[in-house]
């Protein structure tokens, strides 16, 4: 699995911890970024596997890119939310807290942005995955 891409879900601590508990439970089968994210790197792509780190940075599952798209902020379903098991209830829910963590202090610095915000048309991309058994 080390020779794998590394597959990070928020920062380390409790909010990817939670995300990884929920990746190898199977609750959590997508997942959303910035577009603006990707500059210096490829979208995922179908087929593509990686080894999920949690905050310890240890390797702990495997996952594959089953389907990948770029949309609108705007234009999220409730079955993305629902997908990402996080235990939003809907759209709004989901959203509201991507602002949080998009609008916040770690994510304004990776961007190089202290003032970065999002709005209706902020492209976001959605990746549905699957968790590759051992």
């Amino acid at each position: 699995m080390t020779d794998l891409p590394i597959v990070e879900f928020a920062y380390p601590g409790p909010l990817r911890d939670t995300l990884v508990a929920a990746v190898l439970s199977g609750a959590k089968t997508s997942t959303a970024s910035l577009l603006v994210q990707y500059t210096d790197e490829e979208l995922p792509r179908i087929g593509e596997r990686g080894a999920v780190v949690d905050s310890a940075g240890l390797t702990v599952g495997v996952v594959e890119t089953i389907a990948v798209d770029v949309v609108a902020l705007k234009d999220i379903s409730l079955q993305h939310a629902l997908d990402e098991g996080e235990g939003y209830a809907d759209v709004a829910q989901w959203r509201a807290g991507h602002e949080r963590f998009w609008q916040s202090a770690e994510v304004r610095a990776e961007l190089g942005d202290p003032h970065f915000t999002v709005n209706d048309d902020t492209q976001v991309v959605l990746e549905r995955f699957t968790l590759v058994p051992e």
